[in-house]
């Protein structure tokens, strides 16, 4: 019986991967209903070759030229919130998966948790954000959460079986990011066309950015501690600079167990579609013999402020996890822009941070007026600046 998917950031990195595996499996994965944003041409296409009922654009005007684009199918167009949140309701599906950017995908995930899907998330703001409304939401429904994030997907594999209790730290991999290796000095004056090499993983640019500057890693710790109920002070991230060893779990009893595997997004999303099984993938094979050394770091944290600043933000908890991802967000669009340097992102997130008063357990409206709040303060101070 084939699985039936919603997909939700369809036309991003983890989104056109994504369709690549159900291209690859046509007989096993059919496409129910996809959103984006304002990318009409790729949505275009996607609908033309994967014919999904439904089609959500973000962008009131983009569903109005994907309307007329596909005039010719029997597809539904809509749009904004509403339209996400009619996707995730929808009664003929089993896969919601999440891979938008942004505080977005929080309603239409509880949306789908409320339906009864399971959920595939590549999200990061759902559970860094809205983990105590999510977790609580999906123990209630009886539904799976699988992790779609290499590194957590790694943690999901390493933990499978095996009771919480037994757990003595987690350890969360990175690669370093583009910087690596780089100290402060040397980060003066660099711009967004230097930070969007990243030398392992094709990923979309915000990530890249903040995989450069650790503020990634930062949001999984935050999304590993909702993930797998572990405290943050028991999670341990090392820098793998050939992103080979993607995570590992040490247990009470000294023993580590790690997943290992090519640098390459369709594995874990391959594996969150198809869990419990396995599949064939058609990726580069490990080969250990060509690997022959793994290398591993401590994080440069006097440098690469990002985590540092994640690891206060998390045990603050409440909204303060809103406002470190959304103004990381926020100073990230505009280093992009070339309005502000590599290193401002941290001092406008630290900004942000310390003119913040938390509140415990937010609300969604709570939690989006947080977001609101970070971006509103990391817009004046850019303005200050720039005057």
């Amino acid at each position: 019986m084939k699985k039936r998917l919603v997909i939700i950031g369809s036309t991003g990195s983890i989104g056109t991967q994504t369709l690549d595996i159900v291209r690859a499996y046509p007989e096993e994965l059919e496409v129910t209903a996809l959103a984006a944003g304002r990318n009409t041409k790729r949505m275009e296409e996607q609908i033309r070759e994967f014919r999904p009922k439904v089609v959500c654009m973000w962008d009131e005007k983009a569903a109005g030229e994907v309307r007329e684009l596909v005039r010719d199918l029997p597809v539904r167009v809509v749009c904004s919130m509403e339209g996400l949140l009619e996707e995730a309701a929808l009664p003929d599906y089993d896969i919601f998966l999440n891979a938008v950017v942004g505080m977005i995908g929080i309603r239409p995930t509880l949306e789908a948790i409320r339906c009864g899907k399971t959920i595939a998330l590549a999200n990061k703001e759902t559970l860094v954000a809205a983990g105590h409304l999510i977790m609580p939401a999906v123990k209630e429904a009886g539904v799976s959460l699988l992790p779609v994030d290499s590194e957590h997907s790694a943690i999901f594999q390493c933990m499978n079986g095996e009771p919480r209790h037994r757990i003595r730290k987690i350890l969360l991999t990175c690669s370093g990011g583009t910087f690596r290796g780089k100290k402060r000095e040397e980060l003066v004056g660099m711009h967004a066309a230097q930070a969007l090499n990243n030398p392992n993983w094709n990923m979309g640019a915000k990530v890249t950015i903040d995989s450069a500057s650790l503020v990634n890693k930062g949001l999984e710790v935050m999304e590993a501690r909702w993930l797998f109920d572990v405290d943050v002070d028991h999670i341990q991230v090392v820098v793998q600079p050939q992103s080979i060893l993607h995570s590992a779990v040490e247990y009470v009893d000294g023993s580590v167990m790690a997943q290992l595997a090519s640098p390459d997004m369709h594995l874990p999303i391959q594996y969150a579609l198809f869990y419990p099984d396995r599949m064939p993938l058609k990726i580069q094979p490990l080969d250990l013999f060509a690997v022959r050394d793994l290398h591993f770091e401590r994080p440069d944290t006097e440098t690469f402020r990002g985590l540092p600043l994640a690891y206060r933000a998390a045990r603050a908890g409440g909204s303060m996890p809103t406002v470190f991802d959304a103004a990381g967000e926020e100073a990230v669009s505009r280093f992009m822009k070339d309005e502000i340097e590599f290193l401002d992102i941290y001092d406008l997130i630290e900004g942000a941070m310390d003119a913040h008063h938390v509140q415990e357990n937010p609300t969604l409206d709570e939690i989006l007026c947080a977001e609101q709040e970070a971006r509103d303060y990391v817009r004046r101070a850019v303005s200050l600046v720039g005057r």
